[in-house]
């Protein structure tokens, strides 16, 4: 099938063609400057991005796999959604997501041929001003606003790429602002240490928002009040409105209870693995409630609920790729991440050997991570991603030899060398022995890539371990739904 836009090409060469363009284009330096240009190029498309219902969610962890369960969840709950996260791990068109799929190939071409005018208009604009062409962000963003408003979705999850405050997506108003776990991380970005990254993340929230936030160290946290407060915001906070009450392992994720502001959600199947997840699953939950009760957290319905966190996924977060070894993945990729990664891996898996495949972008803790990833791994094969950005694998087994010690280093020149060098060394251990792949998100896309292609996958059916869990446990009547929002003090109210 050939295309208008490309009419020597198929569908899959034009989409090559697209991403080729868009991705050509030199990261965000200006930061300042990137709002102007993405606001003057959807001022051309009409706007679309007023229109949308937003929930805008920042962090510095978790904060895709947080976007992906509210989606799922106000999905759940019949209504249309697009959900903007990146980066992608096999296609752009992951990053533009419309009710749970990835934005379709001939959408895509359309989209291009719509919005490719105003793009070029705006790069002509910024160069005879001596500034650049939009980013490669710059312009998904755009992208992504105009499917979204063609689309006509319900509502709209919308990650940040950066930061938040001068983040490209920034130009338009979350009516919910969500906020993940804040940790340093880019610190070539973010001035001031933890401040300064509380400063722009908080960036995001809009006057009169819902801001629903995640725990967070004490001097991010005054920063989150001042700028709620400034903006006469109202927040609730994990600890203060929302817990988690408790949490189990079970086959494929979690059986979560959550309390919030307006009830209780009892043995809640979450597919994703570690307390971090389930931190994160409540935040998702709480964010529901606050854009389903226009601001007031309003109680959901449990079925739809259970629905919608069953069906979440968060590829590349904890997920086990392959069995025969087992090989988990995981785009950890800063001290922050790779500490919950550690503790989810001792909780969920009983390996009596582990190999490690790491490759870590330049611009990252390199020390960091490796230091993390030191007492997991009896060995580490360190590779280099196809990334321009990939710190070169002999400087990396460096540090790693100075950290590891050199007789627990090995070296591969690509990630699919580094996979098979692990894969093999486990499947020749004795005992149980598996490989977790950490360090940086396009060491994961390669290697998911590769195992997809030459490895056993390994799948989860959601609704039989859901069904155990309500088996092995009463269900939960209507007249305790009653009484657990009377005993939390109603809707909204901050539980005692």
């Amino acid at each position: 099938m050939t295309t208008d836009v490309f009419p020597e090409l198929s569908l899959t060469e034009a989409e090559r063609e697209i991403d080729a363009h868009i991705f050509a284009r030199i990261p965000e330096a200006d930061h300042e400057a990137k709002l102007l240009r993405v606001t003057q190029a959807l001022s051309l498309l009409g706007d679309p991005h007023r229109g949308l219902d937003i929930i805008h969610v920042t962090g510095t962890n978790g904060k895709t796999s947080t976007s992906r369960m509210i989606e799922s969840v106000l999905r759940a709950h019949g209504l249309s959604t697009g959900l903007f996260t990146s980066p992608h791990l096999t296609t752009l068109r992951e990053r533009i997501m419309i009710d749970g799929a990835p934005l379709a190939q001939d959408a895509l071409v359309r989209l291009w041929q719509q919005v490719s005018p105003a793009i070029h208009a705006v790069d002509q604009a910024s160069l005879q001003r001596g500034g650049p062409r939009m980013s490669f962000f710059e312009v998904l963003t755009v992208l992504g606003f105009v499917a979204y408003a063609d689309a006509g979705v319900d509502a709209l999850v919308l990650e940040v790429g950066i930061g938040g405050l001068r983040d490209a997506t920034n130009v338009a108003d979350g009516r919910v602002a969500v906020l993940t776990p804040m940790a340093r991380d880019h610190d070539k970005y973010f001035v001031g240490g933890l401040p300064g990254v509380a400063h722009e993340k908080s960036g995001i929230i809009k006057p009169g928002a819902t801001v629903v936030s995640a725990l967070q160290k004490d001097e991010a946290a005054q920063i989150i009040v001042a700028a709620a407060a400034q903006r006469q915001a109202s927040v609730f906070w994990e600890g203060a409105h929302m817990s988690v009450a408790s949490r189990r392992v079970v086959p494929g994720g979690q059986v979560v209870t959550m309390r919030t502001a307006s009830r209780n959600y009892v043995d809640v199947f979450v597919p994703l693995h570690g307390e971090f997840q389930a931190q994160n699953a409540l935040i998702a939950l709480a964010a529901c409630e606050a854009f389903m009760g226009a601001g007031v957290p309003r109680a959901l319905s449990l079925p739809a609920v259970a629905r919608g966190f069953a069906g979440a996924t968060s590829p590349g977060r904890m997920e086990v790729v392959s069995a025969e070894p087992t090989v988990v993945v995981d785009a950890a990729h800063n001290p922050h991440g790779i500490a919950a990664l550690a503790d989810t891996l001792r909780e969920t898996f009983t390996f009596d050997r582990l190999y490690g495949v790491v490759a870590v972008l330049a611009d990252k803790d390199a020390d960091g991570i490796l230091a993390g990833l030191a007492g997991l791994m009896d060995e580490v094969i360190i590779t280099q991603t196809r990334s321009r950005r990939a710190s070169e694998a002999e400087e990396l087994a460096e540090r790693a030899r100075a950290i590891f010690g050199a007789h627990r280093v090995r070296v591969a020149p690509s990630v699919p060398d580094a996979v098979q060098m692990a894969t093999t060394l486990a499947g020749e251990a004795e005992g149980e022995a598996g490989v977790l792949i950490a360090g940086s998100i396009t060491l994961v896309a390669e290697a998911r890539q590769h195992l997809q292609a030459t490895h056993m996958p390994v799948t989860v059916d959601a609704e039989t371990v859901v069904a155990a869990a309500d088996a092995a446990d009463a269900p939960v009547e209507a007249a305790d739904d009653r009484r657990r929002v009377d005993d939390a003090g109603g809707a909204g109210a901050v539980p005692a």
